[in-house]
């Protein structure tokens, strides 16, 4: 499949694109944060990456600007993200561990999952509902963690069991999705 440079240049595309390029700036200044103000910054910068995600999508389907390169980029936008405001979280909280895993085989068992219906002609037609909930959710906490450094540890607590809570729930409701579209008929 050959992309013109219209269907690549979108503004959806470029916002997801944007997002990607972020990531390594983020990190490179969260793990660099010293003092409580030095994680402002960081926090800013996945902030914007979360109104773009939620931009490019409004604006890719209000102005018929969906392509299949966008349905491409913007999960991957999404899950490097998440995977990167996890990793970063663990090495200031130790309590990230179990979130950590959970997020990994959800999403190994989702991105593996994915591919193979995709190999055999079939595909979820996008985020269903409670994965958007869990989205939501794991962005309002990690972005509590992230721009307010030092949290009493049962406020850490809570928004980390908070998220574990609605990525598990998102998870679980996801298996009987995958199921039926393995039992669906070509």
């Amino acid at each position: 499949m050959r992309l013109s440079a219209k269907e690549i240049f979108t503004i959806p595309n470029c916002l997801s694109i944007l997002r990607i390029i972020l990531l390594p700036i983020f990190v490179i200044f969260y793990i660099q944060a010293k003092e409580p103000e030095d994680y402002l910054l960081p926090t800013l910068i996945i902030f914007i990456s979360a109104i773009s995600d939620l931009l490019d999508g409004f604006i890719a389907r209000t102005f018929n600007q969906v392509t299949e390169l966008g349905k491409a980029i913007d999960p991957v936008a999404d899950k490097l993200q998440q995977a990167a405001i996890v990793f970063c979280l663990l090495f200031r909280y130790d309590q990230m561990i179990p979130l950590v895993i959970l997020f990994v085989v959800k999403e190994l068992f989702m991105g593996i999952n994915g591919l193979i219906l995709l190999r055999k002609g079939k595909k979820l037609d996008g985020a269903m509902w409670f994965g958007k909930v869990s989205t939501a959710v794991f962005y309002l906490c990690m972005l509590s963690l992230l721009a307010f450094p030092n949290l009493e540890e049962k406020w850490v607590n809570l928004f980390i069991s908070i998220t574990g809570f609605f990525l598990a729930l998102s998870f679980l409701l996801y298996i009987p999705v995958y199921v039926k579209l393995y039992q669906q008929p070509k």
